[in-house]
């Protein structure tokens, strides 16, 4: 089901996401939460300090669970299923 998914976030195939103050910009959450999870995915653990370090671990917090919650509903709208069975099949889970 998600192996299109897979594909497309495949090493390399973006580039890294940098901070916005090296633009001059104040840190966003949403930019430290994408750079934080794909530096996870990625198992690139000194990337994902990095990011972490570009906001609060609260708003870390905020952007991550709202990135997760933004990826579950569009991967359910694309396969047509329910958000909940999105997420069970990512975590592994049984069918509820």
């Amino acid at each position: 089901m998600f192996d299109r998914l897979r594909r497309r976030s495949g090493p390399g195939d973006e580039p890294p996401i940098r901070p916005a103050q090296r633009q001059g910009k104040q840190p966003n959450l949403f930019e430290a939460a994408a750079a934080y999870i794909v530096a996870c995915a990625e198992n690139d653990p000194d990337r994902g300090a990095e990011a972490a370090r570009w906001v609060s671990p609260e708003a870390l917090s905020f952007g991550v669970n709202e990135l997760a919650c933004r990826a579950v509903v569009a991967l359910a709208r694309e396969h047509g299923t329910s958000p909940q069975a999105v997420a069970r099949t990512l975590l592994g889970l049984p069918d509820a």
